[in-house]
């Protein structure tokens, strides 16, 4: 076999010396780029039908969405893990292995059943704790319960199998679940919400049955001929390895939930400075999920990239190609942030209600958070390139502890003495500024500039070549 078809993403030139193919790498992290952007559209459909409603709504919205999201990814590490398995399994050309790491991912998702309910009752002493106010607590928790406990564990079981898909290279089969699950999410939102009159709950059942809908899709590739005859897809679920998955995905689920929690916490302090604050940080939130969430696609790229080169023994050829996609999530990002900022003039107003008292205040403070938001993406694409490509090669343990010390022990407690005004925040031992969504958001910048630099560090210390899965 040619040297161009053991290494991943690889090409020779005129003499004969290996240069990292970035068309293979578009086509791999192309498919993964959209799916992601098809999450971002998902997340602006659900924005865009709440805001219909009322701003309280949309802060609503903003006080439990991150806190979902926080447990779903803590819980999820299982089914993250699976990409990882399936890329050293598939380089190593141990195929049915990397369908094992599918069923792992699905049974370890069922499993967390009861994990999802028990901190379904959590939601209502959390907001009452942060004070909250009672109309949008009210209806933050209708959002709550469909969301995180129906949703989380269908979320679960198709990042299993799509985590499958990447980690093999066929990651547009994750893009056709995905689109199929973004089609699907319009009509259902439009009828639970309004035609069956649930309100802000019916965005979430709305979500729910949009799963439903591509989990049917995710399970008919994943048992097609193809794969049965390949990985065995049809047979591995006799022998499931949910522990080696726990100990490889646990790590990554706590390194992103330290993240996103932070990010929660963030999104929350600002809700309870003001609805408008509230409000408009989640749609600064969810327009820039325009950037990172394609970002993620690059980075993904990385992860199986990495982690097939890896299992191939090409630990060199690892550390260039995943050099070349922590590039590109730079530029990437970079340069879409730039856009948003941009074209803040046209953007901000499509998510507010023109008829709504306060959508002059969100559309004057969402613009410089906007833009403070666009500075944001540059770093934030070095932090996602190089987090993703350690996650390929099996370094997870440091960087969990990298993430959690920068967001606990600067972000959060930065963002509360920067926000609040004096007399006004969560606790009184910290200094309070009172600087308000323009100060929480000019601590945000900082953070991602100091997590971006660190994990890169990590990566180019090479340490992740010792690591044994």
């Amino acid at each position: 076999m040619s040297a161009a078809a053991e290494y991943p993403a690889q090409r020779l030139d005129a003499g004969g010396r290996a240069q990292v193919d970035y068309r293979a790498i578009w086509r791999l992290a192309g498919p993964l780029m959209a799916n992601s952007a098809i999450q971002a559209v998902l997340n602006l459909t659900d924005t865009w039908f709440v805001s219909r409603l009322s701003t309280t709504a949309t802060a609503a919205m903003a006080a439990i969405y991150w806190v979902v999201l926080c447990t779903i990814v803590l819980f999820g590490g299982i089914g993250m893990a699976t990409q990882t398995l399936a890329a050293q399994a598939q380089g190593a050309r141990r195929y049915a292995r990397a369908s094992q790491a599918a069923w792992s991912g699905v049974y370890g998702a069922l499993l967390s059943v009861p994990l999802f309910v028990a901190v379904g009752f959590l939601g209502r002493p959390l907001l009452e704790l942060l004070a909250v106010d009672p109309e949008t607590q009210r209806l933050a928790l209708d959002y709550w319960w469909p969301r995180l406990v129906a949703g989380g564990p269908l979320g679960l079981v198709i990042w299993s199998l799509t985590g499958f898909f990447n980690g093999i290279g066929h990651s547009r089969l994750t893009l056709a679940v995905t689109a199929l699950m973004a089609l699907a999410n319009v009509p259902f939102n439009q009828l639970f919400i309004f035609d069956l009159g649930l309100g802000i709950a019916g965005s979430a059942w709305g979500t729910v049955a949009a799963e439903v809908v591509g989990l049917g899709l995710a399970l008919a590739l994943f048992l097609a001929p193809r794969a049965r005859r390949r990985h065995r897809s049809h047979l591995t679920w006799r022998r499931p390895a949910i522990w080696r998955q726990v100990a490889l995905g646990l790590p990554m689920g706590l390194s992103i939930t330290a993240d996103l929690l932070g990010l929660a916490l963030f999104q929350l302090m600002l809700v309870s400075v003001g609805t408008v604050a509230g409000a408009t940080t989640q749609i600064v939130m969810m327009l820039t999920s325009l950037c990172y969430l394609p970002g993620i696609g690059i980075a993904m790229a990385g992860t199986t990239l990495v982690g097939q080169s890896i299992g191939a023994g090409h630990r060199d050829w690892a550390r260039r190609v995943g050099n070349a996609i922590i590039r590109l999530a730079m530029v990437f990002m970079g340069a879409v942030g730039l856009v948003l900022g941009l074209g803040h003039r046209w953007l901000l107003p499509l998510f507010v209600n023109a008829a709504d008292p306060h959508a002059a205040e969100v559309i004057a403070l969402g613009a410089p958070l906007l833009w403070m938001a666009a500075c944001y993406q540059l770093f934030d694409g070095l932090n996602l390139g190089a987090s993703f490509c350690l996650r390929g090669a099996g370094d997870v343990r440091v960087p969990v502890l990298i993430v959690g010390f920068l967001s606990w022990g600067l972000w959060v407690p930065l963002t509360h003495v920067v926000t609040f005004a004096p007399g006004a925040g969560w606790v009184h031992f910290l200094p309070q500024l009172g600087y308000g969504a323009v100060g929480g958001w000019a601590v945000s910048v900082g953070y991602v500039v100091a997590l971006g630099t660190s994990l890169w560090l990590r990566w180019q210390s090479g340490a992740w070549r010792r690591m044994r899965l």
